[in-house]
């Protein structure tokens, strides 16, 4: 009996070992998970390029990312465990943040873009964006805080700069004597007009927005298109004589001058009725004209068909500094500069075949001095010859403002371009896996479009709306865009919205048409299957369905946190086989040309 209860307090000894060897296995197991899940989460706290902080729901610091540190110059050891406001002698201690984190965060869960300008100890006075979030621990139930920090500072400038170059640009707009009217160029529509076309039109801004100029009266102006395609070749069109219908009824007589601004086009409107008056009156009436040949504000010349003058008013000596008798003796080809004289037989030949030419040109004093000269020109008759009058107006002025406005809009065109940078930086901040997505894929869409034969604007529009198509991932939180594995169907739904929030960006900016569109249009597909909108074939612009190749063929070629480089010739066969089906049949057949035949890389960025 003894033996049998020995052997049964062996067995339960056993037994109680056994369980207390499975016990400790089972602690080790999970205190390995615990250190796996630490490690894999600061793994990606610190993977971020953006200061990321974590705090416990009493604003305490439990951890911070390495970009933290960094940037606000302090140490792990005197960072976790503290208030968020007592960090770095206090310099988080900013209005509204306490009021942020402890009683409208918990409501709402999320709040992004809080935007805050404060004096930092470390780095001073800087333009910071706050994005937090509720989080749960990994192991356990508790809700931590997730703030990120994005410094905004050089963007605000940039934004301020462009913004200080729009209002220059518009005080010389708005001061200007033309009547100015600017038109897109894709059907000609008007986008803004300056008060004295107003003035002279009789249109309201609100009632010229939207309008052609055949709509306010210009009726004798050619179709756009033709209009468009003879500024393509020489960047400035001029129509003399164009009478137009004022909103009144009343008829004026008008010289129009269409100008190439690469971004828009520049309509000026000069009222020539009065000039034409003047001319009427001096070609009427040998003694009026006498009054006003001697007493007009321009410089009058009158030459015969060899060029020799025969009568020139008082305003031509005084401009030129010569006396009467020295001008008589001279010709028109005397009276322009070296540089322009050359170009005067063949005006000449033309106003005798015409009847009349709008010219400008440079005349030359005798002092040696240089004149910017518009010339009006008019073949009459005079003492029953055949002769030429031109009126001569001083454009000294104009000249000045024109280039004082070539150079505003030449500072406008660099600050737009660092706009276009500095916010391709923002997204790739945000993404730092994706790191020169942008710019690639910006690069081959403009290849690919210069292939296709599009017209210099529309590449251009393509090239910038590349570089930014993916502006929207800024609303996307950062740990689902650096997340390794496949998203689930709510992360995807979250990163499908980016196009949409790109637009809703963008297309309040001032950026040239149709940027944002193109920007909300980049992931839709012929076929109806793409998103936001599941737009179809005929519905979706030529320069998005350009972006989206580029975009594919750039995506499968690079690395990717969840899958490695697929390779070109896997990205190729993958848009050559849904050719016409998803993508664009001559997009893709041109960006097979360039990689296959042409010889076209990515270029490598460090």
């Amino acid at each position: 009996m003894k033996e049998l209860d020995k052997t049964k307090e062996k067995s339960v000894a056993k037994k109680r070992v056994a369980e207390l060897q499975m016990s400790e296995a089972q602690h080790k197991r999970k205190e390995r998970r615990i250190q796996e899940a630490r490690e894999y989460f600061e793994g990606i706290v610190n993977t971020v390029r953006e200061p990321l902080i974590i705090l416990d729901q009493d604003l305490r610091v439990i951890t911070a990312g390495r970009s933290f540190y960094d940037v606000f110059k302090v140490r792990p050891e005197e960072t976790v465990g503290q208030f968020i406001y007592d960090l770095g002698n206090k310099q988080w201690d900013i209005p509204g943040l306490r009021e942020l984190l402890e009683i409208i965060l918990p409501q709402k869960k999320t709040l992004d873009d809080y935007e805050v300008e404060h004096v930092f100890t470390a780095i001073g006075k800087r333009t910071m964006l706050l994005n937090a979030r509720q989080i749960q621990r990994l192991l356990g139930k508790e809700q931590l805080i997730l703030l990120a920090i994005e410094d905004i500072t050089e963007r605000k400038r940039l934004e301020d700069l462009l913004m200080e170059s729009e209002e220059r640009y518009r005080r010389l707009f708005e001061t200007a004597s033309d009547g100015i009217v600017l038109l897109e160029k894709r059907e000609g529509k008007i986008t803004h007009a300056n008060t004295a076309a107003g003035k002279m039109l009789g249109y309201s801004l609100e009632e010229s927005v939207g309008k052609k100029l055949q709509d306010i009266g210009m009726v004798d102006i050619d179709d756009f298109q033709t209009t468009m395609q003879e500024l393509n070749k020489m960047g400035i069109v001029h129509y003399t004589d164009v009478s137009i219908e004022t909103k009144s009824g009343e008829h004026i007589n008008t010289d129009i001058y269409l100008v190439d601004k690469s971004m828009s086009v520049q309509c000026n409107i000069r009222d020539t009725s009065e000039r034409n008056r003047a001319e009427k009156l001096l070609l009427n009436s040998e003694e009026k004209h006498r009054l006003l040949f001697d007493g007009a504000g321009d410089a009058i010349f009158v030459a015969d068909s060899e060029a020799r003058m025969l009568s020139v008013n008082s305003l031509a000596c005084a401009r030129l500094g010569y006396t009467h008798a020295e001008l008589m003796s001279m010709t028109v080809y005397q009276v322009d500069s070296p540089a322009e004289a050359p170009n005067a037989p063949d005006r000449i030949a033309q106003l005798m075949e015409h009847g009349h030419l709008t010219f400008e040109t440079v005349h030359k004093c005798k002092d040696g001095s240089l004149i910017p000269t518009e010339v009006s020109a008019r073949r009459i008759t005079w003492d029953g010859q055949p002769a030429i009058m031109s009126i001569c107006r001083d454009i000294t002025s104009r000249k000045l403002a024109e280039e004082k406005l070539k150079q505003t809009l030449e500072k406008l065109r660099k600050n737009l371009v660092g706009t276009i940078h500095a916010l391709s930086s923002t997204v790739e901040a945000r993404d730092p896996y994706t790191s020169g997505h942008q710019t690639r894929v910006s690069n081959l869409a403009r290849v690919i479009a210069q292939e296709m034969g599009l017209p210099n604007d529309a590449v251009d529009t393509i090239r910038m709306a590349g570089s930014i198509h993916d502006i929207g991932k800024i609303s996307i939180p950062a740990e689902i865009l650096s997340k390794p594995g496949k998203l689930s169907n709510v992360e995807f739904s979250l990163v499908k919205v980016h196009p949409q929030s790109g637009y809703y960006i963008i297309k309040d900016t001032g950026l040239p048409y149709p940027i944002a569109e193109i920007i909300l249009q980049h992931h839709e597909r012929l076929d109806g299957s793409g998103y936001p909108q599941g737009l179809k074939d005929g519905q979706i612009l030529l320069e998005s369905q350009i972006i989206s190749v580029a975009d594919v063929v750039e995506a499968m070629v690079s690395h990717r946190p969840y899958r490695a480089a697929l390779g070109i010739d896997v990205a190729l066969e993958e848009i050559e086989k849904h050719k016409g089906i998803l993508y664009d049949a001559d997009a893709v057949d041109a960006c097979l040309k360039l990689f296959r035949e042409k010889g076209f890389k990515f270029e490598t960025t460090t």
